[in-house]
């Protein structure tokens, strides 16, 4: 079974979202969830997800968040939709945008769509932290410096700001040596985007970033420094 949230009120899309939800989990309190987006999810996983059976009953409820903001699971999502009509579990599709042909895809298939856009407002736009790990992967220091400014006015924190820089060049020193997204232990579209990104670093480089990553973590716990000065310095660093 197929639902799908779609348009360009994102906020009220993620208010319909967690009300679906809820009206699910009381018909199947006992359901499994997943929730998968762009940055963790598998294509592999697709068939899993169409005949798998939750813990306790035969259902998942599997939310696939903006998975069509990577082109290649998109494609591969689109040519299993007939098969993901038919499951016994319940899949809810979230998307901002939908072309026409992607759009009578799921009209063919889904159980229900909902079209939810902005009326008459200008929406803001929820910060993309994400877009930090790519002015970092493209070296992009003047980049990097201005968003960081603008996830704090979105009221990012520092901590959440170190934490996404470190996976981004973990993710990148796991992708290094690897043959594929399997062996670096990393989902095809993250792995993708970090072998792209090596083109910009020396492996020597990306090992005392994360070392200086970590002792710039440690230093704020001990009061050496602020959080938000060393991350200012080590951004205009890199």
């Amino acid at each position: 079974m197929i639902y799908l949230l779609y348009g360009t009120d994102t906020i009220k899309s993620r208010k319909k979202l967690h009300t679906l939800l809820d009206s699910l989990f009381l018909k199947k309190p006992d359901a499994s969830f997943v929730r998968a987006s762009a940055e963790n999810f598998d294509e592999s996983r697709i068939d899993e997800f169409v005949g798998g059976q939750g813990l306790f009953e035969n259902k998942y409820i599997i939310v696939f968040d903006n998975l069509f903001e990577d082109k290649e699971t998109k494609n591969a999502i689109l040519k299993k939709l007939k098969e993901i009509s038919k499951s016994q579990n319940i899949f809810i599709f979230l998307e901002e945008k939908l072309n026409k042909t992607e759009l009578n895809r799921f009209e063919k298939y889904a159980e229900k769509i909902q079209k939810i856009d902005i009326e008459g407002q200008t929406q803001k736009k929820k910060f993309d932290i994400f877009s930090l790990t790519d002015a970092f992967g493209r070296r992009d220091k003047k980049g990097l410096w201005v968003l960081y400014q603008k996830a704090k006015l979105n009221n990012v924190s520092d901590e959440e700001v170190h934490g996404i820089l470190f996976w981004q060049v973990k993710s990148m020193i796991l992708s290094l040596n690897a043959k594929d997204a399997k062996e670096s232990g990393l989902n095809p579209f993250v792995f993708r985007k970090s072998l792209g990104f090596l083109k910009n670093y020396s492996e020597s480089e990306l090992k005392k970033i994360s070392s200086t990553l970590v002792s710039l973590y440690h230093d704020t716990r001990r009061g050496i420094h602020e959080m938000d000065t060393a991350l200012e310095r080590f951004i205009l660093g890199i």
